[in-house]
């Protein structure tokens, strides 16, 4: 049976998980949650109703982070996601947790914000995630200075992770023209053949993004 994937493409969460899925050209069928009794199904798989989630024999795979590395592990082809020597896997990990923490979240923050009516907006929490990003791209950029990639010269799970996270966190706190070395990384992630795959799939859906989608990128 094909592996089945539960995701929306605007969802920066399964561009992660679609980034790797494209990479190694990865058969799957696409559950899109727009599509027929997606989610019913989502729903009957987990109850949260969180995505994207894989379907693989039968078997749930949850968490973006742990379906890129279930996709290693049982359907590996010729980019690895994690080194396979476990103290580089603890980078690529560590990274990994980086974009999604203090990238991915605040942006997701400041987003949401914007969904709520004008009396219930929270100031207060949308400048703290602002200054988290600041102070996430002032880190990244010294990190990435010497770097093609996140971890070094592969592409690993980390950079599956950062590219919506950065993609997004952009449109809502544009990276200061301080940190060249992020802007530059961002740039290199958006001409990957997988995110420009992903970007252009999520192109029809920029006018759902709350804050209003840049007419760049």
């Amino acid at each position: 049976m094909p592996l089945q994937l539960y995701a929306h493409p605007f969802s920066s969460y399964s561009q992660k998980v679609l980034i790797a899925l494209y990479e190694n050209g990865t058969p799957f069928t696409y559950r899109m949650l727009e599509d027929e009794g997606a989610g019913e199904e989502l729903e009957a798989l987990w109850l949260l109703k969180r995505f994207p989630i894989l379907v693989d024999d039968g078997r749930t795979v949850l968490e973006s982070s742990v379906v890129i590395e279930h996709l290693g592990l049982y359907h590996p082809g010729p980019v690895r996601f994690l080194p396979e020597d476990a103290k580089a896997a603890l980078e690529v990990r560590t990274m990994d947790r980086f974009f999604d923490s203090y990238v991915m979240t605040p942006m997701q923050r400041i987003v949401a914000d914007f969904m709520r009516p004008p009396e219930d907006r929270d100031r207060l929490g949308v400048a703290e995630a602002r200054a988290m990003l600041d102070s996430a791209y002032s880190w990244l950029d010294g990190a990435i200075a010497a770097r093609q990639w996140a971890c070094g010269d592969a592409f690993t799970l980390a950079d599956c992770s950062a590219a919506p996270s950065l993609f997004y966190a952009d449109w809502v706190h544009e990276i200061d023209s301080a940190f060249p070395h992020a802007r530059a990384y961002r740039a290199r992630l958006l001409r990957r053949p997988s995110f420009a795959r992903a970007v252009e799939e999520a192109r029809p859906y920029r006018h759902y993004f709350p804050p209003g989608a840049p007419d760049r990128d």
